[in-house]
């Protein structure tokens, strides 16, 4: 059911918008999930990735596989992990391209733009002060 009517349920409408997104509406696309200790730490599930963070792979080939991100491809929609890689025919290596919706950051590359960016998500205060004032309007 269509509710806002300003917004296309098309699928090719839909699919035209994500393949010819800009970067930087990609860059939210291209987002992954917390480990549990990170959720609980941070009190967000999910976070854009980014270049030097940990990562642990969730699924297909290199199920298990943890190391850092070398790269972040936007343009084909993947990202690079750290010795997650296969040797060529002549002898080259290159880098297996990973979505980022299959790993989980174990760990984060801090600075205070990634930490600005975990304070505004943070669920625990969004929803303290509104518990606060449920019950100011009970008394």
């Amino acid at each position: 059911m269509k509710y806002n009517p300003d917004v296309s349920s098309s699928r090719r409408k839909s699919r035209k918008a994500h393949f010819s997104a800009p970067s930087s509406v990609r860059r939210k696309i291209m987002s992954s999930s917390l480990s549990k200790e990170l959720r609980a730490k941070y009190n967000t599930r999910s976070l854009p990735i980014r270049k030097d963070d940990e990562v642990r792979i969730l699924r297909g080939k290199y199920k298990g596989r943890e190391g850092k991100v070398t790269q972040v491809y936007r343009k084909k929609w993947v990202i690079h992990v750290d010795r997650v890689q296969r040797d060529k025919s002549n002898g080259a290596t290159s880098p297996i391209g990973i979505h980022p919706s299959k790993v989980v950051i174990t760990t984060i590359k801090l600075d205070k733009d990634r930490r600005a960016i975990l304070d505004r998500k943070d669920r625990s205060k969004t929803a303290q002060p509104a518990a606060a004032e449920d019950v100011e309007m009970v008394d």
